[in-house]
């Protein structure tokens, strides 16, 4: 791709379907090579009457390495938005802005968390991940109570271990609310967010979940981040009985096995 000129990846990024590789390939390095040709040809899509290119002109502002031109990347995404309704380009337009971490994108991004598709309310859920300001935080909050599984998990990850330093008694309790999906990793990021603010309220579903026939690597980064040395004995129980745990599940579970052993010492 690197010997490609502007024009022929712009022309590669518009190929086959939202997944295409080849595209992505082509998006990825107009993002390394970035510069005013790149922005340029970028905006044009962004401005164009065709869905497709508008969502690649999106995608591709997105992630421009340049410093000097995040602002106004910014810029055009956040205005095109405004008029923008198609349900693919008001994703691309939203994850970006997350990528971008500009916050002049929480107050537009806000009213789209009702919007009836939840590839945009996903979208919503992403722009909104690198922001810590109050409407921020709501509006997560209210997108990990979700119809949608995805976008319920997302958000639950997004307030639990991305906002770790916010703690609030609406956050926790959203973070409670999750503890009975049936979904084991969303119930996870909810037990890793619950632990990381120290909440009494998660030891006994975190007991549970190692307890269980099926204890995913969340369960023990709960546990220990939770710091509670009434759970050592089900951590050493899980070392003697592996089963099928894999290499990584085993050195975080060694991991907190010894961080929970010094704070018994």
């Amino acid at each position: 791709m690197k010997d490609r000129s502007v024009p022929e990846l712009i022309a590669l990024a518009l190929q086959g379907d939202e997944d295409d590789e080849t595209a992505w390939e082509a998006i990825r390095e107009l993002h390394d090579r970035g510069g005013d040709e790149v922005f340029e040809a970028a905006v044009k899509l962004l401005h164009s009457a065709s869905s497709r290119e508008r969502g690649r002109g999106a995608d591709i502002l997105a992630q421009l390495r340049s410093p000097e031109l995040v602002t106004r990347c910014a810029d055009e995404i956040l205005s095109a938005l405004v008029t923008e309704q198609e349900v693919p380009v008001l994703e691309s337009m939203a994850v970006g802005l997350g990528h971008l971490r500009d916050a002049r994108a929480v107050p537009v991004l806000q009213p789209l968390k009702d919007h009836p598709d939840s590839d945009v309310r996903m979208g919503v859920v992403l722009g909104m991940m690198p922001h810590r300001d109050p409407v921020a935080i709501q509006t997560l909050i209210q997108l990990s109570r979700d119809s949608d599984e995805d976008v319920r998990n997302w958000a639950t990850f997004s307030l639990g271990t991305q906002a770790e330093e916010v703690d609030t008694p609406e956050l926790r309790d959203a973070l409670f609310d999750r503890l009975t999906e049936p979904d084991i990793e969303l119930r996870g990021e909810a037990l890793v967010g619950l632990a990381l603010r120290k909440d009494p309220r998660v030891l006994e579903p975190l007991r549970r979940e190692l307890e269980s026939s099926y204890v995913i690597v969340l369960a023990v980064e709960a546990a220990q981040a939770l710091e509670d040395v009434s759970l050592l004995p089900l951590l050493r129980q899980l070392w003697e009985s592996p089963g099928k745990a894999d290499s990584y599940f085993r050195n975080v579970l060694a991991g907190a096995i010894a961080h929970l052993e010094g704070l018994v010492r």
